[in-house]
């Protein structure tokens, strides 16, 4: 290392990003401290600061070492600190930074009485204007953050948080050009709204009783997953390819989408949903190529009702280009229904399904199962995989053990396509 020219040095110190490495290396030779102030990341992990015992306060550590470099674009901070600090190193270093990442902390200090935890620390990023990723742990967010703009954001990502609706929306205000959102276990939200026009990515869980409203006006989001959410609205889905809704703690009683001409793959899961809604996805979503679902009951309110019949026929014909298909209990029992192949024909053909799993729980109803499954594969000409999971099936039921019979009989049939999981 001694031997290599100054530019070469800088340029591998620049790819050193722990904070621990580059104070040991700061203490090694003038040239190597010499070189330190060209790093572009500083990261301090959890423990960064563990069994410390020094005189200057860690806040100030870092400090320094953000100081000491010159142009700082990633700052990635897991270890404690205080509003103060915060505030101290965005000043310095907010104009040049790119990429942020901070744990917050900001619930558990407010939890403990800690007076500056509402809204301080968040209030703080503003210094860091020209940040193109912001990423948060810990949010307290009641309040409208004292945010002006950051104008170059494209990515921002808050993992475990405290909302209220109009705190959100505020800080989302101050952030128009956003690609990409990720809300993860939030908690407190009852009517989200979110008007990004050039969002691309869109992932949201709602922690709580799962009774959230949600409306999105996106024109160019392209993957939605939400989690928590009874009424979804979404407008503009011209350009939505992946969509996944779940609850799993409420019900999903109302979506409301425009036609999802560009969806490949939907997956729908949770306890409970109404049947119109599951019916208008289902509708929406005809031109789908991947579809998951897992919805355990339909009904309305507190009434818990199993799947109307559904013909298989029909859903397949409304469905062309469906390639894979995961299908749990209650969806697979609505196809499993003595009418459900009334319309069977010589000319029916399934003309694009290539996957099927199908969970099966339930030993009833074995043999119109076993029909269903023996026509998804006769009719599926471009079959190349199916697999059965049994799961959680009462064995003490006097039907299982026929059942089961029966399933290995077919898989023993079909045993280049079928398998038993």
């Amino acid at each position: 290392m001694e031997s290599l020219p100054d530019a070469i040095v800088q340029s591998i110190f620049s790819y050193m990003n722990n904070a621990k490495d580059v104070a040991i290396c700061n203490s090694v030779s003038k040239s190597w401290k010499d070189s330190l102030p060209y790093i572009r990341s500083l990261y301090f992990p959890r423990s960064s600061f563990d069994n410390y015992n020094g005189v200057d306060h860690p806040d100030t550590i870092v400090w320094r070492m953000v100081a000491a470099v010159v142009r700082l674009e990633e700052l990635v901070v897991y270890s404690p600190f205080t509003c103060k600090g915060l505030a101290s190193w965005l000043l310095l270093a907010g104009s040049s930074l790119r990429q942020l990442e901070l744990r917050m902390d900001n619930i558990a200090e407010y939890q403990q009485g800690c007076s500056e935890a509402l809204n301080s620390k968040v209030d703080c990023l503003g210094y860091a204007r020209n940040l193109e990723s912001l990423k948060l742990w810990g949010v307290l967010l009641m309040n409208a953050p004292k945010w002006d703009l950051f104008p170059k954001l494209q990515s921002l990502e808050i993992v475990g948080a405290r909302l209220e609706d109009s705190a959100l929306s505020s800080a989302l205000q101050a952030c128009p050009n956003l690609k990409t959102l990720v809300l993860l276990g939030c908690e407190g939200s009852s009517n989200v709204s979110i008007d990004l026009p050039h969002l691309q990515h869109c992932k949201l869980d709602f922690y709580g009783a799962g009774n959230c409203s949600f409306t999105l006006n996106s024109p160019r989001v392209e993957v939605l997953e939400i989690q928590g959410c009874s009424w979804i609205r979404v407008r503009e889905t011209k350009c939505l390819k992946n969509l996944t809704i779940s609850n799993s703690a409420g019900r999903v009683y109302m979506v409301d989408f425009d036609k999802l001409a560009a969806l490949e793959s939907l997956t729908m899961r949770g306890i409970q949903w109404c049947w119109d809604a599951i019916r208008k996805m289902l509708q929406c979503a005809s031109e789908v190529k991947q579809l998951f679902m897992k919805v355990e009951f339909t009904g309305d309110f507190d009434s818990l009702d199993p799947f109307p019949e559904v013909d298989l026929v029909d859903f397949f014909n409304s469905h062309p280009k469906l390639q894979k298909f995961d299908i749990h209990g209650a969806m697979f029992a609505s196809l499993c229904h003595k009418n459900s192949l009334r319309n069977l024909d010589s000319g029916f053909v399934i003309p694009s399904l290539e996957e099927v799993v199908v969970t099966v729980r339930s030993p009833l109803k074995a043999e119109q199962k076993i029909n269903t499954l023996e026509s998804l594969l006769k009719y599926g000409r471009n079959m190349k995989t199916m697999a059965i999971r049994i799961l959680q099936m009462k064995s003490s039921h006097s039907s299982a053990d026929d059942f089961f019979d029966d399933i290995c009989r077919f898989q023993r049939l079909n045993h280049k396509i079928v398998r038993i999981e």
